[in-house]
């Protein structure tokens, strides 16, 4: 392996991982001395602070990881308290929920299904480009009909709906309902 193609693994390794990677797994990994890999990567790092990148390689923990350059902390923070207002509440994630399995569907059906009205979580998922028109139903009025985005699909990482897990996995077993209905005569008086 070449001094560039042993930089350019330890980059793609590093990319993709979530705890920093020790120099010991990337050796095992790339069939290399522990010290060649500990080299490169020396190299990498050094590199990209020469570069004046918005990012370096960083020795964590006993393993490297990527992470932003102390330099650019405010943009940073600044970026990630920008995502705190866009988390969604309960109430547009099941919403949303609700839109992802039973597509196309109105706003009646959804608000049938969580027994509140549910006006200002779909304009809001709207704006925020979740969910869209994507028709309109038979019958009176003809009420809007949503649907999920590609938006929606980027952000659940997932190519398709057929990806979404099977909604059966979400409701309670037949014990449970058993048990369920069990307390419910028992709280009646029944």
């Amino acid at each position: 392996m070449t001094d560039d193609e042993l930089r350019q693994a330890i980059e793609a390794v590093v990319m993709v991982a979530i705890e920093p990677v020790t120099p010991g797994l990337m050796a095992e990994l790339f069939e290399e001395p522990a010290e060649r890999v500990e080299a490169a990567a020396g190299q990498i790092a050094d590199a990209y602070e020469a570069d004046r990148r918005g990012f370096v390689l960083a020795k964590i923990a006993g393993g490297y990881r990527f992470q932003t350059h102390p330099d650019q902390a405010i943009y940073v923070e600044r970026f990630a308290n920008r995502e705190v207002s866009h988390r969604l509440s309960t109430a547009a994630l099941e919403t949303l929920a609700i839109i992802a399995y039973r597509q196309p569907v109105s706003r009646s059906q959804i608000s049938s299904l969580r027994g509140v009205n549910v006006d200002g979580v779909v304009r809001l998922l709207e704006q925020r480009g979740y969910i869209e028109a994507v028709g309109r139903a038979e019958g009176p009025g003809q009420p809007v009909l949503f649907g999920t985005t590609d938006l929606l699909l980027e952000r659940l990482g997932l190519d398709s709906l057929a990806q979404l897990p099977p909604i059966e996995d979400f409701l309670p077993g037949p014990d449970t309902i058993v048990e369920l209905e069990d307390r419910l005569r028992l709280s009646l008086g029944d």
